[in-house]
């Protein structure tokens, strides 16, 4: 499973619910952490991966090794958010190499389902909301670079180009 760069149409696709918990749910999730940790991120959604299912996964450490800190969630719905937004740097696995300060509210409560489509509950704060709400925004074609400022956006658009460039080049060599 590798990440899909941008600005492969899969990631603002509609995503649907996933509606099946079953033994290959946790095998794509699985994938999923695997893709992650490759790749050094801390949190992938499936449209990273090319798969248009309301399915995230993260681990606040983005270590392998401290799988117990690892959370799923199937069908994320935000309950509550905070007022209090704060900016923080951010990047994207979809995006390598590209940073910028983007705003979040500084905690949230979610409603999902786990891999075996049990409830959920998590109220999030600080770094595990940051990562919470970019994995998210995923599920909604949001994409970091919407979210960045006007400044970020035009530090960060030669890259950008360079990652249309070659999308394009891939697409003509298939």
């Amino acid at each position: 499973m590798d990440v899909v760069l941008y600005p492969d149409p899969r990631l603002r696709a509609k995503n649907a619910p996933v509606e099946v918990f079953d033994a290959e749910l946790a095998a794509t999730a699985r994938a999923m952490f695997e893709a992650m940790y490759r790749t050094e991120g801390v949190g992938l959604a499936a449209p990273q991966v090319g798969i248009n299912r309301r399915l995230l996964v993260y681990n606040p450490t983005g270590k392998a090794e401290e799988a117990d800190l690892e959370i799923v969630l199937c069908n994320p719905k935000i309950a509550w958010k905070s007022r209090v937004i704060e900016p923080g740097r951010e990047g994207c696995l979809s995006f390598p190499a590209i940073y910028g300060q983007i705003d979040r509210p500084i905690a949230v409560k979610i409603e999902a389902q786990g891999l075996d489509g049990a409830p959920v509950t998590l109220e999030l704060e600080d770094w595990d909301a940051r990562i919470f709400l970019h994995e998210f925004d995923h599920l909604d074609g949001v994409l970091f670079t919407d979210r960045m400022t006007p400044a970020d956006k035009t530090r960060n658009a030669p890259a950008l180009e360079e990652l249309v460039d070659r999308y394009r080049e891939k697409l003509a060599s298939s």
